[in-house]
């Protein structure tokens, strides 16, 4: 995938078949954080909340993957059911469902973290 100035820019080079699920999880972040910053940081769509890293999400050749950062992965790493995931994220391949409300509830424990000050 080329580089990109924006999360729109970057959803409409993903291919049409991707831009549905990629505005989900950007509407699902938003949903959760309407405050949150867009912007585009390591090569695909971050989000910042009080200036400070919420989350990420990106497209691979298998999955998307969401960057909750460490303490986002490890407070939710019981309920992975069967999703592959590193200290930093998970991945959700193409031929699997999301759960959604898995990504909402990681997204407010994000935003609570970050309110409290942590990173």
């Amino acid at each position: 995938m080329q580089a990109t100035k924006s999360i729109d820019e970057y959803i409409l080079n993903a291919g049409p078949e991707l831009v549905e699920i990629l505005e989900k999880f950007r509407n699902c972040i938003k949903k959760c954080c309407p405050q949150a910053e867009e912007s585009i940081s390591y090569g695909m769509p971050a989000f910042k909340y009080l200036k400070k890293p919420l989350c990420y999400f990106g497209v691979f050749r298998t999955h998307i993957g969401f960057f909750p950062t460490a303490s986002g992965i490890a407070h939710f790493v019981s309920e992975f059911n069967g999703y592959q995931y590193s200290k930093g994220g998970i991945q959700f391949p193409f031929d699997k469902d999301v759960p959604w409300d898995l990504i909402e509830k990681i997204v407010e424990f994000r935003k609570a973290e970050l309110v409290r000050g942590k990173r």
